[in-house]
């Protein structure tokens, strides 16, 4: 069963880095602006970012303390804080998740934050708009007006 999840997720990973080919395929950042690719650059692949890393649109996998996207983030990504200003679909996991417009797919972090949310919010704190999926943690906001009980602890849900 790993096997086959790692096969899944390596085919979309690849199928995305082929779908994004005038982005740079490895970006290496110690802070912005010292990074190999300039800030409104897509990254395709993997972007490292040492301290805090910022670029347009990113799809692949990320790692860093700080990873900033302006645009979309597809991607797998491991760090401290990820932010994103546009869209997010995949999975994040940091100490503080922040998505501006929609979030699809997992969300761990201590404190997680979506415009709209569609998937699994796992933290302590979980705040989004609008839900369309599960919230996990200690305290899980979902303002969608639909929702009779909008704050609720330890689970919430919206389908």
């Amino acid at each position: 069963m790993k096997r086959f999840a790692l096969a899944l997720l390596l085919t979309a990973l690849v199928a995305n880095v082929v779908a994004a080919q005038d982005a740079k395929p490895v970006q290496l950042a110690l802070f912005d602006p010292a990074q190999i690719f300039k800030r409104d650059v897509d990254i395709a692949g993997l972007r490292l970012d040492l301290i805090y890393g910022r670029n347009a649109d990113v799809t692949g996998f990320e790692l860093g303390i700080v990873n900033h996207t302006t645009g979309m983030l597809k991607a797998v990504s491991f760090g401290a804080v990820s932010y994103v200003e546009g869209d997010f679909s995949g999975w994040q996991d940091s100490f503080v998740n922040i998505v501006k417009g929609e979030g699809t797919g997992l969300q761990m972090a201590v404190y997680n934050r979506s415009e709209k949310y569609s998937g699994l919010q796992l933290g302590f704190v979980n705040v989004t708009e609008n839900l369309h999926g599960l919230q996990i943690g200690l305290l899980n906001i979902a303002n969608n007006p639909e929702k009779k009980f909008k704050i609720l602890p330890i689970v919430n849900w919206a389908f």
